[in-house]
């Protein structure tokens, strides 16, 4: 699917299908086919997992490190939500934390992003061999 933003001066996400996130930062594109980590304020990073059941509160404690004002946590192809335990470093820094599908994940983020909030989006993007 592509998501067309309004012209955003942050990295925003152009499109998302099964196994990649199209990313964009000032007009230039690129896609991504692992699971990742994109901010408002220019970080990415590789999230080392592929799958949901693979996560950790290691994966949640990497994104607390970078001390955004939000997370979006997009899932997967399907809603599921994180272990509770895993998410106390996030709750520890008083961070929030939204979880969604992977699309709606890449959504929200575009829009928090272009209102100019401090947004991180952690996308697990799954391998287009796995059935969520």
């Amino acid at each position: 699917m592509k998501l067309q933003p309004d012209r955003l001066d942050v990295q925003s996400i152009l499109g998302y299908g099964p196994g990649w996130v199209g990313l964009g930062n000032k007009g230039v594109a690129e896609k991504i086919e692992h699971s990742i980590v994109i901010g408002s304020r220019g970080e990415k990073f590789p999230w080392n997992c592929t799958r949901f059941e693979d996560l950790t509160a290691e994966h949640f404690s990497v994104l607390a490190d970078t001390r955004p004002e939000l997370v979006i946590f997009g899932s997967g192809s399907r809603l599921r939500f994180p272990n509770p335990a895993f998410l106390r470093a996030l709750m520890a820094q008083r961070i929030g934390i939204e979880t969604m599908d992977t699309l709606a994940a890449c959504r929200t983020y575009n829009i928090l992003a272009g209102e100019g909030r401090q947004v991180i989006a952690a996308l697990l993007i799954e391998d287009k061999g796995i059935e969520a």
